[in-house]
């Protein structure tokens, strides 16, 4: 079983260093992911210096990526990091009855703003094997990508946190301002 595993995280890894595609190009439920930005997306989202052939991030492929925020770890993450550079703000996923602030949204118009920006500053190289979940693990501790937070430690991690904390801080204004309880 050990063995079938390390073949399995060997595979991944080649097929996610290898050919990238444009956001776009990628169907959900093709398998997992790693996403990439060149030097100036790495500046951009305030992480420095683009360390060579370094993933942003490694998880599942999921309709997500050129999705809603709202509904979206990943995109969340760069929302949070690309706060000032797009000038985005967070609002409560449901505007209706806001909680969960932590689970942040965009408007429309910033939801835009970002898909833009991702699909023009963003790869992804896909790997569409078995056994995701310990697979997906074994490279997160190995790769260690500056957006992911559960599953590995990065020099990223306070940074990426922090951003989150501004975008959850604003969708409590957010429903704070319109008199919600909660808020």
């Amino acid at each position: 079983m050990e063995d079938q595993l390390a073949e399995q995280v060997a595979l991944a890894m080649a097929a996610l260093s290898g050919p990238r595609y444009k956001l776009v190009e990628v169907q959900e439920g093709a398998g997992l992911c790693a996403i990439y930005g060149g030097a100036e997306s790495w500046l951009q989202l305030g992480l420095g210096q683009a360390p060579p052939k370094t993933a942003l991030y490694v998880g599942k492929v999921d309709k997500s990526l050129s999705g809603r925020t709202g509904q979206s770890p990943v995109r969340r993450t760069f929302a949070a990091l690309l706060r000032d550079h797009l000038t985005l703000r967070g609002i409560p996923r449901n505007q209706t009855k806001p909680d969960r602030f932590a689970d942040f949204a965009l408007s429309e118009e910033n939801d835009a703003e970002l898909t833009k920006w991702m699909t023009e500053h963003l790869e992804i190289a896909v790997w569409a094997g078995d056994a995701q979940g310990d697979v997906e693990v074994a490279i997160l501790k190995r790769w260690s990508p500056p957006l992911n937070l559960r599953d590995t430690r990065s020099t990223w991690g306070a940074k990426v946190s922090a951003a989150h904390k501004v975008m959850t801080n604003d969708a409590r204004a957010w429903a704070r301002e319109r008199g919600h309880k909660h808020g």
